[in-house]
């Protein structure tokens, strides 16, 4: 292997010596248990000498990102409907067909709908992934995740005996509003972060804002995507005012602060520059 090889070139090497094992599926490695190389890093600029060991780690079956987020995304919009429109197998035959007397369950529908609608969109025309697959068992854990609290929280927001939200149109009104200001933030942000990546490369950038006012989040947090997708749920939390969508938003809150930090301690670790100010996905706080 020549010293100006890069991590990339020696994965498709391997991959013609051995060609079960696709570049996606491998996993090369300076210790058996450090991180993954990366495609672009190159073989003289590791800390190694003249002669260096690699190690290989298979990572089993691999599914494309753009595929994974399409079976996420489009099943809770599916799922939804099946509620929405009170199916005869989900409330009882004498419910079937039946419309909600509340116009917050039809808003409720149109937003949740637009949400995933709006991820559709975003999978294929915007998002550029760094890491191109993921490993194939984990598509039924994330598919349990979003297409099982898509069914619960329909149950009970198209539920014959849902109550809407006590504060009535002002709450609604307000939950609406801040709704849709999140949903052009977060696709605001997913456009700056591809514009990041334009020229195909996957090399780590600073994302910084744009002239668009929703990417002015950025200089008080790594991830504002992450700050707008909660800002969403919470909204949609407040237009409901149903206890399952509280929940789903809080282990929403959960899981992208674990995401944000990681990307916020990345941003650190490899800029030395990186802006102070920014925190990982609360401005001031966390």
């Amino acid at each position: 292997v020549e010293s100006n090889a890069t991590i990339r070139e020696i994965r498709l090497m391997f991959h013609r010596s051995y060609p079960q094992w696709y570049p996606a599926r491998q996993s090369i490695r300076l210790d058996p248990k450090g991180k993954s190389l990366r495609d672009e890093e190159i073989l003289q600029h590791l800390p190694v000498g003249t002669t260096a060991t690699l190690y290989f780690k298979d990572l089993g079956p691999q599914i494309g990102w753009t595929t994974v987020f399409l079976i996420e995304y489009t099943g809770p919009l599916f799922i939804y409907f099946l509620f929405y429109f009170r199916m005869p197998f989900v409330y009882g035959l004498d419910e079937r067909f039946t419309s909600s007397p509340h116009p917050v369950v039809n808003l409720a529908c149109i937003c949740h709908s637009f949400h995933y609608i709006k991820r559709l969109i975003e999978t294929i025309f915007v998002h550029r992934f760094s890491h191109g697959t993921m490993p194939l068992r984990n598509i039924v854990k994330n598919c349990l995740y979003y297409w099982g609290f898509a069914a619960w929280l329909a149950y009970y927001i198209n539920h014959p005996l849902y109550t809407p939200p006590s504060y009535g149109k002002k709450q609604i009104n307000i939950a609406v509003i801040m709704f849709l200001l999140c949903e052009a933030g977060n696709f605001s942000i997913h456009v700056a972060l591809s514009d990041l990546r334009r020229d195909g490369s996957r090399t780590r950038k600073i994302p910084y804002p744009t002239k668009n006012p929703f990417t002015w989040l950025f200089f008080f947090v790594s991830c504002p995507n992450y700050t707008y997708e909660v800002g969403t749920w919470i909204s949609f939390t407040i237009m409901t005012q149903c206890v399952p969508v509280g929940l789903f938003t809080l282990l929403c809150f959960i899981q992208m602060t674990i995401w944000a930090k990681d990307k916020h301690y990345t941003y650190l670790r490899e800029f030395k520059d990186y802006p102070s100010l920014r925190m990982s996905i609360i401005p001031f706080l966390l």
